[in-house]
């Protein structure tokens, strides 16, 4: 009797807690279907000024994984300063605390970062395919691995006001002295030829992009390749200095008290004539003056107008950290830049261009012009300068232009940055 009744409580014992476990998994799997899985994305972006337009895309972007795969996403979304966003990320992936995105500048960039063993492969994925042939070579690794999406394509050289250039009947300068004499009738006409804008370290090393690229590409082919052997010199960019000299001599008063932002505002209220900068800033000027015209043209840097050509950059790119726990949803968001149906809107809120075959909406009249230059021959790939004597070039040009040190300290200072390049890199 006794053996009867402790096999009956035993088996009521086993239904309820079977009844237990059932009604556990009911309950689980009902929290799973309403609410999903719940995964922080950290996104590292150095473009402050694009705030609104990444932050309206990445909360669609939530809602279409949510939809489409119940997975609750938020986005840690990082905008640093553009002085200090490259030293910064740098830091963070050398110290093992990565972003699950970030930016990284293509042609400067992959290079050292995949090499380091920073850049995930995202070969397999469904973007790559829509990618302009002509883009996706820039965010290929040497390895033959694509790492990362680009967002900026641009052809650049300095930007222009056309109504200033309408009025007095001026054509772009595509020499030297033709842009000595642009500057000349311009101050005449009591126009302030150039604006200065010292106080973001990147703008004044844009003058090295667009010398060594020009010179590179016409008068000192193997200049890059000699660097990289320990046998070159930046003696030998002997043009670097001069346009550099009188566009700091022809522009704006309190160049170092004015940044990027600054800058765009004072462009569209047309307190300068030219700009040393890139169409990248085309939301920031139009913002402040959406009527305002600007053109794209070279910067000649002698008087051989052969040498006066544009840069073509694929520059700003996202690529997914290696290291990231959050792989499978990076990638979701990586392959959501280039969607089908949200892609055009996104790139064109921008102010970007085309990349992709899914884009569809129309080029920027600046694009329109600067392409004009391509087609014709006028225009060079972006020179493959390390990030490290880029980030050198910032500081060493900011003390140039502010009188500190001399052409032979600028020299002798990039030279010793890339030869510590070269050391790093054996």
């Amino acid at each position: 009797m006794k053996k009867a009744v402790s096999i009956l409580l035993v088996m009521i014992l086993a239904i309820g807690l079977l009844a237990g476990c059932n009604s556990n998994e009911s309950a689980s799997g009902d929290s799973n279907s309403k609410s999903g899985k719940q995964v922080e994305l950290k996104i590292f972006i150095g473009q402050p000024r694009f705030k609104e337009q990444y932050q309206t895309y990445f909360d669609q972007f939530v809602a279409k994984e949510k939809e489409e795969k119940n997975i609750d996403v938020k986005i840690k979304l990082e905008l640093p300063n553009v002085n200090q966003a490259s030293q910064l990320l740098k830091t963070r992936l050398a110290s093992g605390d990565s972003p699950d995105i970030f930016s990284l500048h293509a042609v400067n960039d992959i290079p050292l970062f995949n090499k380091a063993g920073y850049l995930e492969d995202l070969s397999d994925q469904p973007f790559v395919d829509k990618m302009y042939g002509t883009v996706k070579p820039a965010v290929t690794s040497t390895d033959g691995k694509v790492v990362a999406v680009p967002l900026e394509t641009i052809q650049w050289g300095f930007m222009y006001n056309k109504k200033i250039f309408k009025d007095l009947n001026l054509k772009i300068p595509e020499t030297y002295s033709e842009m000595e004499e642009t500057i000349k009738i311009l101050k005449q006409n009591k126009i302030t030829p150039f604006l200065l804008t010292y106080k973001d370290a990147y703008i004044p090393q844009l003058f090295l992009p667009l010398t060594v690229g020009a010179s590179v590409s016409t008068d000192n082919p193997d200049f890059i390749k000699n660097m990289n052997d320990g046998k070159g010199s930046f003696k030998e960019i002997k043009d670097m200095f001069n346009m550099m000299d009188l566009v700091n001599e022809n522009g704006t008063k309190r160049a170092f008290e004015n940044g990027q932002d600054q800058g765009a505002a004072d462009f569209a209220s047309g307190k300068a004539a030219m700009w040393v900068q890139g169409p990248w800033m085309s939301d920031s000027i139009l913002n402040a003056n959406k009527d305002f015209e600007f053109g794209v043209a070279p910067l000649p840097i002698n008087d051989n107008p052969e040498n006066t050509l544009l840069d073509i950059s694929t520059s700003t790119s996202l690529a997914v950290s290696k290291m990231s726990k959050n792989k499978e949803v990076a990638k979701d968001l990586i392959n959501y830049i280039l969607d089908d149906q949200d892609s055009s809107d996104f790139y064109n809120s921008l102010g970007f261009n085309a990349v992709s075959t899914v884009h569809t909406f129309e080029a920027f009249p600046w694009l329109k012009e600067s392409t004009e230059y391509v087609s014709k021959g006028k225009a060079y790939q972006d020179p493959a300068i390390p990030s490290a004597v880029k980030d050198e070039s910032q500081k060493l040009f900011q003390s140039y232009l502010a009188g500190d040190i001399s052409r032979s300290d600028v020299i002798k200072g990039l030279d010793r940055a890339w030869e510590q390049f070269n050391k790093n890199n054996k």
